[in-house]
């Protein structure tokens, strides 16, 4: 299962990738959604880079080409929406799916402490991506 994650990781984003570039060049609603895709592909490029640390051999090389394919999608989807969306908000949600995503896999994955106040500060991080999404123009 470990070697195959990185195959199904590329062709879920570059499925992902080519279907929303095409349908979503003119529809400027997409673009908050297209930030959640991104941040998304952050969060698993930080679990492949984990991964990639705890594994070793042909293992170790795929979860970093893994994290290599997410970097791409991420960056490459993060500079699509800023076309359209104002930076500082779209890299702060970027950033903040990101990590909040990141340290609940960690939990899941590498069993990372779930303390309350861990959870409860991804929770307000969580609530802040909220805000400056229903703020944002």
């Amino acid at each position: 299962m470990d070697k195959t994650l990185p195959i199904i990781l590329l062709i879920l984003g570059v499925c992902i990738f080519i279907i929303l570039s095409i349908f979503t060049e003119n529809f400027e609603s997409m673009n908050w959604f297209l930030l959640i895709i991104a941040g998304l592909f952050e969060m698993l490029f930080a679990i492949c880079l984990g991964k990639a640390n705890q594994t070793e051999g042909i293992a170790s090389k795929l979860w970093f080409g893994g994290f290599l394919l997410c970097l791409v999608f991420s960056m490459s989807l993060l500079i699509k929406v800023t076309k359209a969306l104002p930076i500082g908000t779209a890299y702060a949600v970027w950033t903040g799916i990101g990590a909040a995503g990141t340290v609940l896999l960690g939990i899941i994955v590498f069993k990372e402490p779930a303390t309350f106040w861990r959870l409860f500060f991804i929770t307000t991080l969580i609530g802040s991506i909220i805000g400056l999404k229903l703020v944002s123009h």
